[in-house]
């Protein structure tokens, strides 16, 4: 054929490297775009083994000839394996090689031929997304949370310790503080991290529905069941199983739930074959579990089980310094959704977030955020563009007055006032006060009360 007068014109073209060696391994040819890549010239590799390239992908058998020492030659071809050669001056070469052995008109092997396409740009963009993306974690706070406040400190402590065992976690806080973020912190900072991340909304769904959706079911359980089904504890094998709202569990998943912690299995709805599962459980409320154990309505058996680590998370009326973080926080995640040039807030318009007392926590000061987005034409949000109730004069709440706006002093003096009351007994003062035994212990660390002011006769 004409053409194949001019095939050292159309290699010699070609943008990928092109190398071709006999059987033995020994480079018979390379094209510019091979020189260029390898950093070799023609008259370097010429008659020299493919080896000195030291290619990652290059799987070297060690024995006998021709089709017997080589993956190329034993297969016939490579098709886009992705590795690394070593280049003249030492350095690692990302390529994608493809490759295929060359035979005579008897069939004969008489060599091979590769083709190396340069990664290395890809990679080093590839590099560049990925420190991106984990430098975005980090200005994202601890694993997802914000906040510098004193409150939130001691939170991210918590989370370390706790984090590193496989004691059960309660998250105690009120709605829209980022229970669920601090669930995800535990398992994302402990050894399950690689593990699912599986969450139920207990509150979400009836009796039947949340004991199939916890522990699955088989074909012809109920009505409906046309198939077998995995369970919510199953896909969280070796991983973390989060369950929101745990307070609002029927006493009959109640039970279920207890054999699962002790014994450390499941049975699907409609079958009594037990399933080995291997999961952290970690568990969220709202409501007071305490309370709604005295009433009978919480089994205390599993109350206890759950609550191994209690951790309560403050109110954002507990940590307003932690205010304009979060506005930030927010502004960037907006920015990227709307496409808006917003990058900040007036003084204004921080004075009313900051003075405003919150009810809805951290998720009612994101919905804020996005509705100053809506209104806001312009690159700072000003007071005009937050939602109305914020900026109306409002009564502040019994839980504003007694926790966001007492003075640090105030505070400190009642909890030594207790303590003594309680005789120095943390769990009896957290009894008094309403409060977990961490909140206490918290707060004591927090205000650096010492043993000797708790004895103090008063």
């Amino acid at each position: 054929m004409q053409i194949a007068r001019y095939w050292e014109t159309i290699v010699n073209t070609l943008q990928d490297g092109l190398i071709v060696v006999d059987p033995g391994g020994r480079i018979l040819f390379l094209n510019p775009a091979a020189e260029k890549l390898t950093g070799y010239s023609a008259a370097d590799l010429v008659g020299n083994s493919c080896r000195t390239l030291n290619c990652t992908g290059c799987r070297i058998i060690g024995r006998g000839v021709a089709e017997k020492w080589c993956a190329l030659y034993a297969t016939g071809d490579v098709k886009a394996k992705r590795c690394l050669i070593t280049n003249k001056d030492g350095r690692a070469v990302h390529v994608v090689k493809n490759g295929s052995v060359l035979r005579n008109e008897s069939g004969h092997i008489i060599g091979a031929v590769e083709t190396l396409t340069d990664m290395s740009e890809i990679v080093r963009q590839q590099q560049e997304i990925e420190s991106l993306r984990k430098s975005c974690q980090l200005s994202d706070g601890f694993h997802g949370l914000v906040g510098e406040s004193p409150a939130m400190q001691q939170v991210y402590e918590l989370i370390d310790n706790v984090a590193q065992t496989e004691a059960p976690v309660l998250i105690q806080g009120q709605s829209g503080t980022g229970k669920e973020l601090v669930a995800r912190a535990i398992h994302e900072a402990g050894p399950r991290r690689d593990k699912p991340f599986i969450k139920v909304n207990c509150a979400a769904l009836n009796e039947n529905l949340l004991e199939s959706e916890l522990f699955g079911h088989v074909k012809g359980a109920y009505t409906g069941a046309d198939r077998h089904r995995v369970g919510r504890f199953e896909a969280a094998h070796e991983g973390t199983i989060f369950l929101d709202e745990v307070g609002d569990i029927p006493p009959p998943i109640q039970i279920k739930l207890l054999r699962v912690l002790e014994e450390k299995e499941i049975e699907r709805v409609g079958d009594h074959q037990p399933i080995g599962v291997n999961v952290r459980i970690v568990t969220a409320t709202n409501r007071d579990l305490e309370a709604l154990t005295a009433q009978g309505m919480f089994r205390e058996d599993l109350f206890f089980r759950i609550s191994v680590f209690p951790l309560q998370i403050p109110s954002l009326c507990e940590r307003l310094e932690d205010i304009p973080l979060l506005v930030q926080h927010f502004i960037r995640h907006n920015v990227l959704k709307s496409g808006k040039n917003i990058v900040g807030v007036s003084a204004a318009a921080m004075a009313a977030l900051t003075n405003y007392a919150w009810p809805g926590n951290v998720r009612e000061l994101r919905s804020a955020i996005e509705y100053a987005f809506v209104l806001c034409k312009n690159a700072t949000i000003e007071s005009g563009h937050l939602p109305p109730k914020i900026l109306q004069p409002h009564r502040p709440s019994e839980h504003w007055v007694a926790r966001g706006n007492r003075t640090k002093l105030r505070e400190r003096e009642d909890l030594v006032r207790v303590l003594r009351q309680a005789a120095g007994n943390q769990s009896e003062a957290a009894r008094i006060l309403g409060v977990s035994r961490v909140t206490i212990w918290k707060r004591i660390k927090k205000y650096g009360i010492k043993t000797v002011e708790v004895r103090e006769i008063v």
